[in-house]
């Protein structure tokens, strides 16, 4: 299994989604290829948000190796299943499909139409989102899919 996460800049929502269902894939024994990526290009090879890092740091995941990269549309071959974090990526990741199989791939992380929010402007969402984040991640490997 091929799994990309996205967010907006790839430094705070998907690289803790990157780095806590790679956590649990692995404590799983699943060999699985995860990822993330940004739809916007700012923090192309920057590390992930210190807030993040701290946050994942607190539950046991260090994602402080991690880099920004922009989404792009060779993801569509490169990974079966494409999360993202709210409705604004998942429209900017449609916009790249060429096919009804790329689309197909891309779905949100919550249930329900639900959005992850963007932690960027208030430090005290961290903790929260990562909640979200993981208990999303839980059900992915729960599901195998």
């Amino acid at each position: 299994m091929k799994i990309l996460m996205v967010c907006l800049g790839n430094i705070c929502r998907s690289p803790l989604a990157e780095g806590v269902l790679r956590d649990l894939a692995q404590k799983k024994g699943l060999n699985w290829e995860i990822d993330s990526a940004g739809t916007g290009s700012w923090h192309i090879g920057d590390p992930p948000d210190h807030r993040s890092v701290k946050v994942a740091r607190q539950h046991g995941v260090d994602i402080s190796g991690l880099r920004g990269r922009q989404f792009g549309v060779a993801d569509f071959q490169q990974f079966d299943r494409i999360y993202v974090m709210d409705l604004d990526n998942y429209r900017d990741v449609l916009r790249k499909a060429r096919s009804e199989a790329d689309q197909a791939k891309v779905q949100l992380l919550l249930a329900n139409q639900q959005e992850v929010p963007d932690p960027w402007y208030d430090d005290k969402l961290f903790e929260p989102v990562y909640q979200m984040i993981y208990k999303a991640c839980e059900r992915i490997i729960n599901n195998g899919k």
